[in-house]
Order: structure tokens, then C-alpha cells, then sequence
């Protein structure tokens, strides 16, 4: 994957497009997490319910504190954790969308430890963490099977080959709470035990 291909990509985002995006686990469908209209995009490409949020992909634990209220414990958690399969849910700055978080004060972060998704996040800033299918449909590990939906929604495809599998684990740190059960989900909650 050459420079011209993240660059391509990060214009799409900037320009409110959809990206299809590899992570350590399935295919993500990226669009600039804080822009109202292109998160709105992601759910119409998705078939997705307005009342379910979706998580926000950032680079680096700095970033996530830009947007985010982070307490010590949640730093330590991430500093443990991400990058990596885990979604962390935290309190959300105002300039996350209420789209996003359909209406919650609160918001999914996810540093992905993927090489192609951490160089695409740092030309674009936090982007949308979801998988890249429409809703109620299997996880796409490789972009060949990315159903039409999706495909014909997305302005570039990052092709980095077959993904692993597996969904994050989403975990809420201040209420000790696992979410949904994905990679490391027995290493979180043993952390969450101490």
C-alpha cells in the first residue's frame, strides 16, 4: 500500500466520504467520527439503527483526549489495552456528535493496532470504528466479500489482504463493565477484577 492510497483515503474522509479500512480484526467503515453528516452516511450505509452508537477510531491516547474527559483509571486501562481489539466507552467532549453516540454522553474509543489503520488515522483524525456490513450481516474479513451496500458507498477500499476475525471487546472502565465480549475479553476482565 503505497503513501498515495492513505492520502487518497484521508481526501475522501475530509470530503465526508466512506472509507473501507483493514484493522487486527475485521474491516472497519471509516468517515470523519466529527462530522454529523458523514457519520449520518456511515448509519445509511449500514442499514443501522439510529439508537445504537458507534465507536470513534483514533490514533493515539493524545487524541482520545481531545475529544474525550479521560479519568486516571480509563489511562491506565488504555495504557494496558491499546492499541488493540478493545473499545473503551468514555465520557464525550461536546465536539463529539450526538449522532455518534446516538445521544449518550458517552463514546467508544478504539486505537486500532493495525499498521494500515493507525497511518490512515494520522491523516485524518478520529474516524468511524464499525465494522464494514450492513447491520445484521456477518463481520467482512476480506474486502472481496464486502457486500454491494457498502461497497458502492464507499469512495476507496484500503486492501491490505485477509483480516484476522473477531470483534473488540467494549468495555466501560468507570462502571467496570464489559459490554460485549470480543479478543482479550478475559484479560480485561481480569484487570477490571484488581
Amino acid at each position: 500500500m503505497s503513501e498515495f492510497d492513505f492520502v487518497r483515503a484521508a481526501d475522501a474522509i475530509s470530503n465526508g466520504e466512506l472509507v473501507v479500512y483493514p484493522t487486527e480484526t475485521v474491516y472497519g467503515l471509516g468517515a470523519d467520527a466529527l462530522d454529523a453528516d458523514a457519520v449520518e452516511e456511515v448509519f445509511d450505509a449500514k442499514d443501522r439503527d439510529r439508537s445504537k452508537p458507534v465507536s470513534m477510531a483514533v490514533a493515539d491516547v493524545e487524541t482520545a483526549a481531545e475529544y474525550t474527559t479521560l479519568t486516571d483509571r480509563e489511562r491506565a486501562f488504555i495504557a494496558e489495552f491499546l492499541p488493540g481489539p478493545v473499545t473503551v466507552v468514555v465520557e464525550a467532549k461536546q465536539a463529539v456528535p450526538d449522532g455518534l453516540t446516538a445521544g449518550r454522553d458517552r463514546v467508544g474509543i478504539r486505537i486500532p493496532a493495525h499498521d494500515a489503520a493507525l497511518e490512515l488515522l494520522t491523516h485524518t483524525g478520529p474516524i468511524t470504528a464499525t465494522s464494514a456490513n450492513v447491520s445484521g450481516t456477518g463481520s467482512v474479513r476480506d474486502p472481496d466479500n464486502l457486500g454491494a451496500r457498502v461497497r458502492e458507498r464507499a469512495a476507496v477500499v484500503l486492501d491490505t489482504g485477509p483480516a484476522p476475525g473477531g470483534g473488540s471487546t467494549v468495555v466501560d472502565v468507570s462502571a467496570g463493565k464489559i459490554h460485549r465480549r470480543g479478543k482479550e475479553a478475559d484479560a480485561v476482565a481480569e484487570w477490571l477484577s484488581e
